[in-house]
């Protein structure tokens, strides 16, 4: 059997393995260990072992824990309960402001968080219920809050850009920064949407009664308060790092600090809180730890077959593609994987193949992050079977049903759809941050 033939069996049994319901990481690593013994004997047992030491080495991992217990100090405190007051009380004179004030949310939320779980979670028994009660379109909310909660793995620090970093070899700083300005851009793109389509039709977003506008400019001011914290915990983790004064790890060792002070200070700090967040912690960043292991042994026996190249060469001398086109295609397949997986299994299992991929076909593979991000957030939010799709119907409440939730997403999909294009056209709009701050 041939090397490309081995490749395509090894992925298509990976397939298979997941199709079964098997874990993530429990059908990537059988299949990585199944064909390194077959390929290689008992000399194929040194590939895990060595993955399992590049992972235990590479210390920009430890990023992971900090960021996954900040953000659920900052949950579990409920500290967003303090910014969704805020945009309560300065957007709701604003047609559709209230919905406009729940993305204000999420970008403050994924500054905090960097899992769009969390976002989704916070803005579906936050902002949801509230947006009902106030007589908001249900369609036009539940979308808002799904689209949302996509920015959660764009704007930093994103734990989803770690696990790309680490994978494709690149620098976790760079990606974050070149995540800011596409994350603040979709946003930009949502908030304008929504504004738009309630001032055209005022039903859908109503404004607040005036007696509840009626708020003390002393209060407004207090609640502006809440606002300003997740900006001094970015502040506080971002300044020390991108003028180098401290390292990725210790930037985030003081992003976790500071979420812990500031649930301390608010007296939000109980037993349970810190229990419940450290529990919490320990169990992701061991899937996560678990998944990379498998995708790097997967990686590395697929790598040692010569797959990439092969397939290289077939897109460009057999079929004729050029690099272009190639990328589009990649693209749609995350759109396909989407409906049965979510962004971390997309990324484990494809990026043995794809990101040296696109290194050969020449494009930046910092740049390709970004591209990643958006489109996987794209795939888990386009029906039949988006992740997130049924992760909504599990926490909407009861009047809002799963036709409610397809019928939501369409339009911030499209949204979503233009803004990628708009990133792929113009590169610089995610490399430019980059490149400016490592350049100087």
């Amino acid at each position: 059997m041939s090397y490309e033939m081995i490749a395509i069996f090894m992925f298509a049994s990976m397939m298979v393995m997941l199709l079964t319901g098997q874990r993530v990481f429990g059908a990537i690593g059988a299949v990585a260990a199944i064909a390194a013994l077959t390929l290689w004997g008992t000399g194929g047992s040194d590939i895990p072992f060595s993955a399992a030491m590049k992972l235990m080495k590479w210390y920009p991992l430890l990023t992971l824990p900090m960021f996954i217990f900040m953000g659920y100090i900052l949950s579990e405190s409920k500290i967003a309960d303090d910014l969704y007051k805020m945009f309560h009380v300065w957007m709701g004179p604003v047609s559709g402001g209230l919905a406009i004030g729940t993305i204000g949310l999420m970008v403050l939320i994924s500054a905090m968080n960097g899992l769009s779980v969390a976002g989704m979670a916070i803005g579906a028994t936050i902002a949801l219920p509230e947006l009902l009660r106030r007589g908001y379109d249900k369609k036009m909310v539940t979308g808002v809050v799904q689209a949302g909660s996509s920015l959660g793995i764009l704007v930093p620090p994103s734990v989803v850009l770690v696990l790309y970093a680490m994978i494709s070899r690149q620098p976790v700083g760079q990606l974050w920064l070149a995540g800011i300005i596409p994350g603040l851009l979709m946003a930009f793109f949502f908030i304008a949407y929504i504004y738009i389509r309630c001032k055209l039709n005022p039903e859908l977003g109503p404004t607040l009664p005036k007696e509840e506008r009626n708020v003390p400019m002393r209060e407004k001011l207090r609640l502006l308060q809440a606002g300003l914290l997740p900006i001094v915990i970015f502040a506080a983790m971002m300044i020390p790092f991108v003028n180098g004064w401290t390292s990725l790890v210790e930037s985030s060792a003081i992003g976790a600090m500071t979420a812990f002070i500031a649930a301390v200070v608010k007296r939000r700090m109980t037993k349970q809180v810190f229990e419940t967040s450290v529990r919490q912690t320990l169990a992701i960043s061991c899937m996560f730890m678990w998944i990379i292991l498998a995708a790097l042994g997967f990686g590395a026996v697929f790598d040692g077959l010569g797959a990439v190249r092969a397939i290289s060469g077939f897109f460009t001398e057999q079929l004729g593609l050029d690099p272009w086109m190639i990328l589009i295609i990649m693209q749609v397949s995350f759109l396909v994987m989407g409906t049965f997986l979510d962004d971390t299994a997309m990324l484990v299992i494809v990026a043995p193949l794809y990101v040296p991929l696109v290194s050969v076909l020449g494009f930046d593979l910092i740049w390709y992050g970004v591209l990643y991000t958006i489109t996987t957030q794209i795939a888990y939010m386009t029906p039949p079977f988006g992740y997130n799709l049924f992760l909504m119907r599990a926490m909407a409440p009861p009047e809002i049903s799963l036709k409610d939730i397809y019928g939501s997403i369409l339009p911030f999909v499209c949204v979503m759809v233009f803004a990628l294009i708009v990133i792929m056209v113009f590169p610089d709009i995610a490399l430019w941050l980059p490149e400016t701050v490592y350049g100087k």
